[in-house]
């Protein structure tokens, strides 16, 4: 009998400030070049949800912080594991900001995420060790990669896994992709166990391209030109990062797939990170094409965009959460049943994993 890394329990939060299209019907959008645009933002609006499917978002209250959602994360998670937090050998937030207080702008990354989620949770033991992966929305999947590796190796045997964000404090209020993005949390317990029925991670593929993509996401000032020129905001090449979705993510699902030595055709879920309906669809229907298959996307793929919005490395372990809790949106995973996650984001950086369950 091989021993294998297995999810032992999830968890998730849900920011309560519930945010509709409707409360950007006010904004003072602009182009790159800080001029407004020709169309009146019932016109914006429209197309955008047309395009993302996105209807509305969440966002954390002005007394959370990033840190705060990921220690309720993961306290739920381990809850759900039935672990006791003193036990863990490892504890891992993806994240990309730090903490921001509303309204400041200041990105307070030191000490690590990790660092103050590990002392929100309580957690005294020094060989609990806790660190942050920073790989823009890939950053949960990256984190479960590094899990498994230090689980694999022996290094750890219990492994906690967390992907926080509140990206809505970071957002240009004047770019019109600033309504995409959202807050939220996701956790998920991993422990090495023997594998009775193949149940565990089995394969995973990860790949960086740098040399023309590095800044399809970037930092920068604020489109509006009276904007305060030292401020660093999310803004992206949104055409750049669809096309390079398209072409890549799919390949890198399959290399995945490969590795595991599965076949999409016995792939009952696919967790797709949630950047907007019309590119997970498009990432979707690519893949199933490279196996000459009609892609029945609503059977194997949960979304959660059209009413969370873009909640970066929190996208993928919330909807697992959901999957595993409540059968969400008619979803469920049965023991033996095999799932693909997958994500793609700044850096840019794509990761996907299979596992059994």
């Amino acid at each position: 009998m091989n021993n294998a890394v297995v999810i032992a329990g999830t968890g998730s939060v849900l920011p309560e400030v519930v945010v509709p299209n409707s409360a950007f019907l006010d904004r003072n959008f602009m182009d790159d070049n800080g001029n407004p645009f020709a169309h009146s933002n019932e016109v914006i609006i429209q197309k955008f949800q047309q395009i993302t499917e996105i209807e509305e978002r969440r966002y954390a209250r002005n007394d959370q912080n990033s840190s705060d959602l990921a220690a309720e994360a993961g306290r739920k998670a381990l809850a759900d594991a039935g672990w006791d937090a003193e036990e863990l050998d490892l504890l891992i937030v993806g994240q990309n900001f730090g903490d921001m207080d509303p309204g400041t702008r200041r990105i307070d990354q030191m000490p690590s995420i990790a660092s103050r989620t590990k002392e929100k949770l309580g957690i005294a033991n020094p060989n609990t060790v806790a660190f942050d992966v920073l790989a823009g929305c890939p950053g949960w999947i990256q984190g479960v990669l590094v899990a498994n590796a230090y689980l694999k190796a022996g290094m750890a045997t219990k492994a906690l896994v967390i992907g926080s964000e509140t990206l809505s404090r970071i957002v240009d209020v004047h770019d019109r992709d600033s309504m995409i993005f959202a807050d939220g949390a996701g956790a998920a317990c991993f422990a090495l166990r023997p594998s009775e029925h193949g149940e565990g991670i089995m394969g995973y593929a990860a790949v960086s391209y740098t040399k023309d993509e590095a800044y399809y996401l970037k930092s920068l000032p604020s489109v509006n030109p009276a904007g305060d020129p030292n401020e660093r905001l999310i803004r992206m090449k949104g055409r750049k990062i669809y096309e390079f979705a398209l072409k890549h993510v799919p390949d890198a699902m399959k290399a995945a797939l490969d590795h595991a030595g599965v076949h999409l055709k016995d792939v009952k879920k696919i967790f797709m990170h949630q950047a907007n309906a019309k590119l997970d669809h498009g990432v979707g229907e690519r893949l199933y094409k490279l196996y000459g298959m009609e892609a029945d996307l609503d059977a194997v793929m949960p979304m959660s965009i059209q009413w969370m919005g873009n909640s970066s490395v929190a996208t993928v372990p919330t909807l697992l959460d959901r999957v595993r809790h409540e059968q969400y949106q008619g979803h469920e995973v049965q023991p033996g049943d095999i799932a693909l996650f997958a994500s793609v984001g700044a850096g840019m950086n794509i990761n996907a994993f299979v596992y059994r369950f």
